[in-house]
C-alpha cells in the first residue's frame, strides 16, 4: 500500500502585532521563518505546499510552495485555514497545518506526525505540548469541509478535540516566538 498523500498550509498571515511585524518575514539563522516552515514542509515530503501570507512578499518564488495571499487576514486564524482548504486539489489524503513560529518544528518532526496518522483513511492527530494539542496536526480529507467552515480566530483545536486526535508528544512546541524578546532568547 503506498503512504499517504499530504499537503501542507503554512499559516502565516497574521500581522504579528506582539512581534512588531509580520512574524514569517522574520530572519533566524539566515532564513526568514516562512522560508524555513516551508523547506521543512517539502523535506518532509508534503505535496502540494501552500502558503497563506498576508500583503507582503513572501519571497518563496524558487520554491515549490504556491503562495495564498489573504486579505481576510484580519478576521484570524479561520480564514487563513479556509484559503489554504480552499487550494487543496482533490488528490491529498490528508492536510498537514504548521505555523512559521516554532523554531523546534523539522521535517523529522512532520513525518512523525504523518506516520502517527496510520495509513488511509488517515487519523487526526495533533502535537501535544504545554498541556495542550495543537500545530503541527494533521488532518484527513474527511474533515476539510468543517476545516472550510470554520470562523473567527481559532484553529482546528475543537475538532482535533472532538475527534480524540491521536497526540504526538512535543514539548518543544510550547516554545514559539511571539515577541522579540522571545526571539532573542532562542538564539542564546
Amino acid at each position: 500500500m503506498p503512504p499517504p498523500s499530504v499537503a501542507a498550509i503554512i499559516l502565516a498571515a497574521g500581522f504579528g502585532r506582539r512581534m512588531g511585524g509580520p512574524k514569517a518575514l522574520l530572519r533566524l539563522q539566515g532564513e526568514t521563518l516562512l522560508r524555513r516552515a516551508a523547506r521543512t514542509a517539502l523535506d518532509a515530503g508534503c505535496a502540494p505546499v501552500f502558503a497563506v501570507v498576508g500583503d507582503w512578499d513572501p519571497g518563496l518564488s524558487d520554491l515549490p510552495v504556491e503562495t495564498l495571499p489573504n486579505p481576510l487576514a484580519a478576521e484570524g486564524l479561520a480564514s487563513s485555514i479556509r484559503a489554504g482548504v480552499a487550494a487543496l486539489p482533490e488528490g491529498p489524503d490528508g492536510v498537514l497545518l504548521l505555523t512559521v513560529d516554532q523554531p523546534a518544528v523539522d521535517a523529522a518532526l512532520l513525518k512523525q506526525v504523518v506516520a502517527l496518522a496510520g495509513g488511509t483513511p488517515l487519523h487526526p492527530v495533533a502535537c501535544a505540548y504545554g498541556e495542550t494539542l495543537g500545530v503541527p496536526a494533521l488532518l484527513p480529507r474527511r474533515l476539510f469541509p468543517e476545516l472550510a467552515s470554520l470562523r473567527g480566530d481559532r484553529g482546528a483545536k475543537a475538532i482535533l478535540l472532538r475527534e480524540q486526535a491521536r497526540q504526538l508528544p512535543f514539548p518543544a512546541g510550547a516554545r514559539d516566538l511571539d515577541t522579540p524578546e522571545d526571539v532573542e532568547e532562542f538564539k542564546r
